[in-house]
């Protein structure tokens, strides 16, 4: 039965796939628009192809040195060929997850563009369906990707062992190495071309957002791309796979006694494989007549889809599977439904902090009236209160998960959280598209109703993606929860093999992580102040890209003679190229900042300090994240609340204001922020993988 349901949810992978296939042919076949629209359009598949290309080639040499090391060297590390097999596999299932949902996206967003002309239903439904495409092929790879090492590494599951599952953990390895280099290199490119073209274009120049006369808006709609499609997608591939194989990993560590155990590895998968089929069937639930129908038509599809896995999820733990003995199915299912839970009332506050419809964005809006200091103050402190909640309902799923399922529950939690990853991604995900709509509307002259409708879209896809960025946190909490917890279970057995740890054991057998013990204290310290060590190089690599597009996008208005008047085309080409190489610079040093901190700590002061900083980092990251998040993205809504007609509307003062929030906001929510969930599970997987070399 066991063996069935790996090869069951092997098939529904292969449904996403096709399910997201489907859904861009579909799209294909609207119509593209007038040849103006369909030029811009191709000048932004150029840009962000030409950033891919560029990106991929260096994470191509890092994937390969990292690989060949696993393999030499692997044997220390119980490693080897296998996982380094797997470790490939996962960076380029990845790396192409996000290629397609990028070459879909540059797509839909002239279509969606074209479909507003005629009603902002239409439009929601090419947006949405480009969405569900980088949804549906992230779980989709992701889960074929994980049965396939699944199926041959542990011999059709007849010979589970501790290598076989360390080789699959590989796999997200991978998908984790990718995604920090492709949500950083993504997240510096978009920003860099945003900020510089906002503060030139909006403030100095004083023309409209996404006017054809600014030589960074290519550059801004390709970064749309590139970071909030591709990079998101490799950024929750790596969530996705992550929660799945910490929880593979402790359903073997804690039930390998029991000859039921496979039941726990494949569970997981089972409950990941549901959750695609009801995401499908939550997509369809997704359609809004006007405005004031998007944010519930988009929840009401994730809520369809999280009531059918619940419903699935009860099927499996108490019918479908034979549990271990002494394991209460309902205790499972409880543990996988307080994740899921709890995902979906943590997007429900990330709705109340970001969203123009509520209290927090529209006093922020209010405060630009003062000017941008006062924008800036209520924006942090809206950020800084915004992160008590969120971290309350995790807390709540940890309490609940542990308490029916133990550390194994706590796993099944951060599954649950992320069951819906095909309709909360294609949520997330149609902002970015929405946003390149509304600028093809501008430049290629449409009438105002096509972007007020694009802008409409547009608002509610900052808060959606706010929400699906509040889903990878605190999925990364709970799944950097459950490594952790495999990683001190891990590190006690090879101390106790070692022969020479006999004082770092816990009385159960686990690694002693001693508060009063002076490597765990400094591991703790060294690991809180990583993330802010990590956001600062990421955030003054955005600065630094941003100053030189600001002084390109002066130059030219300053050098091109009638560029100002529209009598004269920009160079868009110099401002993308200036975005490329910003990015592609400055996302190296914190990518192997990521990998190398847990090699250096753990192989100096060993694997209590490791176990310190693994802990600190996850603490601080989780805060961090949340508060850089949430503050971007009400931000970002206060400053779209006014250019909707509040405080004077687009031009005046009090927009200016908010716009210089939304520049300072715009490094946090799309590159520092998003950075940080991957952050903390790739720190914690390297250091479960290189265990051995430590001890």
């Amino acid at each position: 039965m066991d063996l069935n349901f790996l090869l069951v949810s092997g098939a529904c992978a292969v449904a996403a796939l096709l399910f997201a296939l489907f859904m861009f042919s579909k799209i294909m076949k609207k119509d593209p628009g007038d040849a103006k629209m369909q030029e811009i359009s191709r000048r932004v598949q150029v840009g962000a192809n030409a950033f891919l290309a560029a990106e991929y080639k260096w994470l191509a040499v890092f994937v390969l040195i990292v690989a060949a090391i696993m393999v030499f060297a692997g044997h220390a590390a119980d490693l080897g060929p296998k996982a380094a097999g797997a470790f490939v596999c996962g960076a380029m299932a990845s790396a192409l997850a996000g290629y397609f949902g990028m070459y879909t996206s540059t797509r839909a967003a002239v279509r969606t563009t074209q479909a507003a002309r005629t009603s902002l239903g239409d439009a929601l439904g090419v947006a949405f369906g480009s969405g569900s495409v980088m949804g549906m092929t992230v779980v989709g790879l992701a889960l074929s990707g994980l049965c396939l090492f699944t199926y041959f590494y542990t011999d059709n599951l007849t010979n589970i062992t501790e290598s076989a599952l360390n080789s699959v953990l590989g796999f997200s390895f991978g998908a984790s190495s990718i995604a920090l280099f492709a949500r950083v290199g993504g997240g510096i490119y978009t920003k860099a071309a945003d900020v510089g073209g906002d503060l030139v274009g909006k403030i100095e120049a004083g023309i409209p957002e996404d006017d054809p006369r600014n030589p960074a808006v290519i550059a801004d709609n390709v970064g749309d791309n590139v970071g909030d499609v591709a990079g998101m997608g490799a950024d929750l591939f790596e969530s996705y796979a992550g929660s799945i194989v910490a929880a593979m990993s402790l359903g073997f560590f804690a039930y390998r006694a029991d000859p039921n155990m496979p039941s726990m590895v494949v569970l997981p998968l089972a409950v990941s494989a549901l959750g695609i089929l009801c995401s499908i069937i939550g997509s369809f639930a997704v359609k809004a007549k006007d405005e004031s129908q998007l944010q519930s038509a988009l929840f009401r599809g994730l809520v369809v889809a999280s009531l059918f896995v619940a419903g699935a999820t009860y099927w499996l733990c108490n019918h479908a599977f034979k549990l271990p003995a002494g394991v209460d199915g309902m205790n499972i299912f409880w543990a996988t439904i307080s994740g899921l839970a709890a995902g979906v009332i943590i997007g429900k506050i990330t709705d109340y902090y970001t969203s123009g419809s509520f209290k927090p964005v529209q006093n922020i809006a209010a405060q630009s009236q003062t000017g941008p200091a006062t924008n800036i103050i209520h924006g942090l402190a809206t950020g800084f209160e915004s992160v008590a909640l969120p971290v309350l309902f995790v807390c709540a799923a940890i309490w609940v998960s542990f308490h029916f399922g133990g550390i194994y529950g706590v796993a099944m939690s951060a599954v649950g959280m992320l069951s819906t990853l095909g309709i909360s991604l294609a949520v997330d995900a149609y902002g970015p598209v929405a946003d390149n709509a509304g600028g093809l509307a501008e430049m290629a002259g449409l009438p105002k109703e096509v972007r007020h409708r694009t802008d409409s879209l547009d608002a509610c896809g900052n808060t959606t993606a706010a929400i699906g960025k509040g889903f990878a946190i605190g999925s990364a909490a709970l799944t950097a929860l459950a490594l952790f917890s495999a990683f001190c279970t891990k590190a006690g057995e090879l101390l106790k093999a070692s022969g020479s740890g006999a004082d770092m054991l816990a009385p159960d057998g686990t690694v002693l992580l001693d508060i009063n013990s002076v490597n765990v204290t400094i591991g703790l310290l060294i690991g809180g102040f990583l993330p802010f060590l990590f956001s600062a190089m990421t955030m003054r690599a955005v600065g630094n890209a941003a100053n030189k597009m600001v002084e390109e996008v002066r130059r030219q208005f300053r050098e091109i003679k009638g560029l100002m008047e529209g009598k004269a085309e920009p160079d868009t080409q110099r401002c993308v190229a200036i975005a490329t190489e910003g990015a592609i610079k400055q996302m190296i040093v914190p990518g192997i900042m990521a990998v190398a901190a847990p090699l250096v700590l753990g192989k100096l002061l060993g694997v209590q300090a490791l176990g310190g900083m693994l802990a600190g980092a996850l603490v601080s990251s989780v805060m961090l994240a949340i508060f850089m998040s949430n503050a971007g993205g009400a931000w970002d809504n206060a400053k779209k609340h006014i250019e909707a007609g509040a405080f004077g509307g687009k031009g005046g003062p009090v927009h200016k204001a908010a716009v210089v929030g939304d520049t300072v906001g715009d490094p946090f929510k799309d590159t520092s922020g998003p950075s940080l969930n991957i952050l903390i599970k790739l720190m914690t997987v390297v250091g479960v993988i290189f265990l051995p070399w430590f001890i």
